[in-house]
């Protein structure tokens, strides 16, 4: 999969293009979280959704949601419009357990954000360790970043998080293009496993 995601009309401007990836941010700063997982020339043309589509969708997301665990590799670029940086992702989910590492090669910096229903921990901050009940509030207090967490285990594999969505496919009838809680993931790109 690869995507780009930005709020409603608004494209980051400011993102780098070296490599393809899955761009998010949100609308009261850009935060921009980029994993390319894929190499891809060009964007699926988009269709329309209709009932075969949005059934075939829901029984995509229904078999998702039956495997409880999965492994993301793949780039990361995070940006708040002036600064940034790039790096490595590995996120590994197994139930409401996850890990996800990321990594800078530049600057040889390293942060772990793991977690559980008992809560979260963020490792590789200066002075140690932090830990929180909310894994979302703990990067936005720790980090500044505003991530919709429970929402990006759903767009990293192509499904819609909970509550209404507006979805859009390509013209094999995997989503192009999903519009939810303000924010907007394009997938530019499918192979393997879709």
């Amino acid at each position: 999969i690869l995507a780009q995601a930005f709020p409603p009309g608004r494209e980051p401007r400011h993102f780098p293009r070296p490599w393809p990836g899955f761009a998010v941010a949100d609308a009261r700063r850009w935060t921009v979280l980029g994993l390319a997982l894929l190499v891809a020339c060009a964007a699926p043309t988009r269709r329309s959704p209709d009932a075969v589509a949005l059934d075939a969708q829901a029984r995509r997301e229904a078999a998702l949601a039956d495997q409880s665990e999965w492994r993301l590799s793949g780039r990361i670029a995070v940006s708040d419009g002036k600064d940034g940086g790039s790096g490595r992702i590995e996120w590994r989910q197994r139930g409401e357990d996850f890990v996800i590492d990321l990594r800078a090669p530049v600057s040889r910096q390293a942060w772990r954000l793991s977690g559980s229903a008992a809560g979260a921990r963020l490792d590789g901050l200066e002075g140690g360790p932090r830990e929180d009940a909310d894994a979302q509030a703990l990067l936005q207090r720790e980090v500044g970043w505003s991530l919709p967490l429970h929402d990006l285990v759903a767009w990293a594999r192509g499904a819609r998080g909970k509550g209404a969505a507006q979805v859009e496919f390509d013209p094999e009838g995997r989503p192009a293009r999903i519009e939810q809680h303000g924010w907007v993931v394009e997938y530019r790109a499918w192979g393997g496993g879709d």
